[in-house]
Formats: C-alpha cells, sequence, structure tokens
C-alpha cells in the first residue's frame, strides 16, 4: 500500500499539498516530503474562522519536527457570498477558493488528501478539485480511511493515526443557515467545554433552525448524570453569541453529517 503510495508521489513534478491539520492531509504531507524532498514539496495550510486553532497549530508542529516548506494562506472563501449562504454545495466554494487561493501563489501541482471512502458520498468539494486539476494520491493509489490511518501507524505517528474525524466548523451549521465567524468561534468553545466536562469519543455543536443541538457519541450520552443537562445548557447558553441566545439547547445522538439538509444541485 505504501509502495503504491510513493510510487503515485514519485510520478509527480514539484507539488503542493493542500494541509487541513487533519489525518489524511497530514499523512500525505508527511510521505510526500519524504518522497519528493524538501525542494519538490510545499504544504499549503488555509487559516479562516471554519479551521480550529488546533488544527493550524497541529500543522505548524509537524513542519517544525518534519522539516517542511509551509506556506499559510487566507483562502479568502468568507468574502464569497456562495460560500457564506451555506448552500448544500457549500464545499464547492470552499474548496474552489481555496484551490484557487493555492494557484496565484504556486504553479505546482496541487495534490489532496481525498480517499477512496470519500467517493461514497456528496463530495462537491471534488467537483472543484477537478476545475483545478488537483490530483489525488490516495485515490490513485486505491487507499481509504482505515488505510491511511494504518499508514500513519507504519510511519509512528501514532497521535495522528487516532486522530478523530473532524471536519470543518462549517460543517456544524444546518445548510441555508448563513456561515458566520462569530458563530464558529462559539462552535469551537462549546465543543471545547463538553470535551473537557464530558470526555466523549465525538461531540459536534449543530447550528439548525430549530435550535442548538449537542451530538454525542451513545456512550457518552448515556453516561451524563441525571439531571445535569439543564446545568451544561445553560453554561453553553453563555457562550453562544447574540444572534442565537433565544435559541433552544437540547442534546441528541451523534448523526455523520446531520447538519447537511437538502439535495445535491
Amino acid at each position: 500500500m505504501r509502495q503504491k503510495l510513493e510510487a503515485v508521489l514519485s510520478s509527480l513534478e514539484a507539488s503542493a499539498v493542500a494541509v487541513s491539520g487533519g489525518v489524511d492531509s497530514m499523512t500525505l504531507a508527511v510521505i510526500a516530503n519524504h518522497v519528493l524532498g524538501h525542494d519538490r514539496v510545499t504544504m499549503m495550510h488555509a487559516v479562516s474562522p471554519a479551521v480550529p486553532p488546533e488544527a493550524t497549530e497541529r500543522v505548524r508542529r509537524f513542519a517544525r519536527s518534519e522539516g517542511w516548506d509551509l506556506r499559510i494562506l487566507d483562502a479568502g472563501e468568507f468574502a464569497d457570498e456562495n460560500y457564506v449562504a451555506n448552500p448544500v454545495n457549500r464545499c464547492f466554494f470552499c474548496k474552489g477558493n481555496l484551490y484557487g487561493a493555492i494557484s496565484k501563489i504556486s504553479d505546482r501541482q496541487i495534490l489532496s488528501g481525498a480517499n477512496t471512502d470519500d467517493l461514497v458520498e456528496y463530495r462537491p468539494g471534488l467537483d472543484a478539485a477537478r476545475d483545478h486539476h488537483v490530483r489525488h494520491p490516495y485515490l490513485e493509489a486505491g487507499i481509504n480511511k482505515k488505510d491511511v490511518r494504518a499508514l500513519a501507524h507504519d510511519l509512528g505517528l501514532d497521535d495522528l493515526a487516532e486522530l478523530p474525524a473532524s471536519p470543518c466548523l462549517s460543517s456544524r451549521v444546518e445548510t441555508m443557515i448563513a456561515i458566520d465567524p462569530e458563530t464558529l468561534t462559539a462552535i469551537h468553545a462549546i465543543e471545547r467545554l463538553i470535551g473537557a466536562e464530558l470526555a466523549p469519543r465525538t461531540v459536534r455543536c449543530r447550528v439548525r433552525k430549530s435550535g442548538i443541538v449537542i451530538e454525542l457519541d451513545e456512550q457518552a450520552l448515556t453516561a451524563m448524570a441525571p439531571g445535569s443537562q439543564p446545568a451544561l445548557a445553560n453554561i453553553i447558553a453563555s457562550l453562544l453569541p447574540m444572534a442565537l441566545v433565544n435559541q433552544s439547547i437540547s442534546f441528541a445522538p451523534y448523526r455523520n453529517g446531520s447538519a447537511f439538509i437538502g439535495t445535491s444541485p
């Protein structure tokens, strides 16, 4: 598996890896740096209100330890009214802005960390990638998410291999509710609070038209002390921006992609 991936990377000219801070792109960046070398690969990381600060710090830390050529940029998606409107294909505009911003500062081949598991879900970001001629080494090598984690373990990157999935903060906002930086800051703060209080495997703070819903894995939800939800809801309410202070707060089982409401264009 690793040999297949390294063969794909070895066939490339100078490249630029879009690095989000998650296990997929981070593992790809580590291997690409080993195969192509510092002079032939640049890591591109975009900062924005939708990117948790710890993801950016993780990228910076790896850049120091792995000797990456790292560029930090602003993809500018919050200046795009199509992205801010949060349609069902919001990710198309997010990735389009990202790849466009990378193309403005580099003529290198852009690489993404998309894997074969991404092909079974609606992923409009892949349409944007096609428009910008992005290549996906994992797809070319037939590698799925489980394989990526195995590769990370093989590289001795055990913490990275066990990193929970954490899509961008905008994914917590129900489609057709406008994306607002202040709301994303609150979402991040609430998820960190819940993480400290309950130590769940998974937590998502969903902003819905019907209110704020804290989704937790079944074990964490079941383990909550009886009667503790109202007190926790009060603390959560104190972290909400003014635009959301009157929203109801409830708790529910985690559902992957549950803020995605609607059908693809």
